[in-house]
Parts: structure tokens; C-alpha cells; sequence
């Protein structure tokens, strides 16, 4: 089972960029995907959750209106996209799967290696 987490980069503040989170090894369709972030010297953070089958997504106070979570079973991928970006939204950003949706890191059996979000100008 591996999660690959790719698309992150650096950009200006108002940019987007759209992260993947590829799975390989297991049926995509029998998992939630959950987005987290960790700042340098902060706390891993909860951003975004996909249901399996897409009935439900959730997000962060800090992200919504501004970052979508979407998934497309067929290619074992989902996707964050990432608009409005600000300084703060600067973290690793990994994803992970697990059988429900959790707004909380421990549950999550399967991680991804993480990518680096920079909004700097």
C-alpha cells in the first residue's frame, strides 16, 4: 500500500497550485482520503477529508472556499486544489487514507511522503 503525494512548489501569495495524492497497492474506492499539513515547528493540522465514494466532503475553517478536495476512483488519485494561497497555508502537505473520514491524524493507517507548499513572494 503507498501513497504518492506530488504538485506542491513555490507561489506568490493569491496563487493555486493542485496537489496529487496517487495510491497504489489497494482499491482506492475502500478508503477516505484525508489532507493534513505541518508548518515548521507546529502541530500536524486536519485541512480536508474525501468520503470513499465521494458522498461528503469536509474542510478546515482555515481552508474552506478556498481549497477543494476531489477524487477520481478510476485513476486511484485525488486532488487538492489550492486557490487564494496565502503566506500561512506554507506547510508539508501529506495525504492518508483511512476506512471513515477523521479530522485527526491518529486513525490513519496509510500516509503519503509529504510535498512542500512555499507561498512567498
Amino acid at each position: 500500500v503507498q501513497l504518492q503525494v506530488s504538485g506542491g512548489g513555490l507561489v506568490q501569495p493569491g496563487g493555486s497550485l493542485r496537489l496529487s495524492c496517487a495510491a497504489s497497492g489497494f482499491a482506492l474506492d475502500y478508503y477516505a482520503i484525508g489532507w493534513f499539513r505541518q508548518a515548521p515547528g507546529k502541530e500536524r493540522e486536519w485541512v480536508s477529508c474525501i468520503s470513499r465514494s465521494n458522498e461528503f466532503t469536509l474542510y478546515a475553517d482555515s481552508v474552506k472556499g478556498r481549497f477543494t478536495i476531489s477524487r477520481d476512483n478510476a485513476n486511484y488519485t485525488v486532488y487538492l486544489q489550492m486557490n487564494s494561497l496565502k503566506p500561512e497555508d506554507t506547510a508539508v502537505y501529506y495525504c492518508a487514507a483511512e476506512f471513515t473520514c477523521h479530522t485527526i491524524a491518529a486513525p490513519y493507517d496509510y500516509w503519503g511522503q509529504g510535498t512542500l507548499v512555499t507561498v512567498s513572494s
